[in-house]
């Protein structure tokens, strides 16, 4: 949960709003085949057989929130024989466009991780 305080009062937000909301907007750009698995507990989930029932939905996506600034970490695959430089950087900059726009919080960084390539 991230709580803005501001002289209105106190504002909470979800995590799940910000992956659900980020996640959207990274497998809607050209080029994305999908998400992949990220940190220790997503591949936790994605390996473990009983584990496999827990939804993840924010799936490849993490955020930090840290001195008033959203730190994104996004794990996807592409699809093979697209420009990789070229999908990264529309996604920073869609992700970052979104999260500011929809929630009024200024994006630190978006960092892309190109696990995989699809054919």
């Amino acid at each position: 949960m991230i709580v803005l305080n501001n002289h209105l009062g106190s504002v909470s937000i979800s995590r799940n709003f910000f992956t659900a909301l980020i996640g959207s907007a990274v497998t809607g750009c050209y080029g994305v085949a999908g998400t992949n698995a990220g940190g220790l507990w997503q591949n936790m989930v994605e390996s473990l057989p009983f584990l496999k029932k827990i939804k993840n939905d924010n799936k490849g996506v993490n955020i930090r929130f840290t001195d008033g600034k959203i730190f994104i970490d996004l794990h996807i695959t592409v699809v093979y024989g697209v420009n990789v430089a070229s999908i990264v950087k529309s996604i920073q900059h869609k992700v970052t466009y979104i999260t500011e726009e929809q929630t009024g919080i200024k994006v630190g960084r978006v960092n892309v991780y190109v696990d995989a390539i699809k054919s």
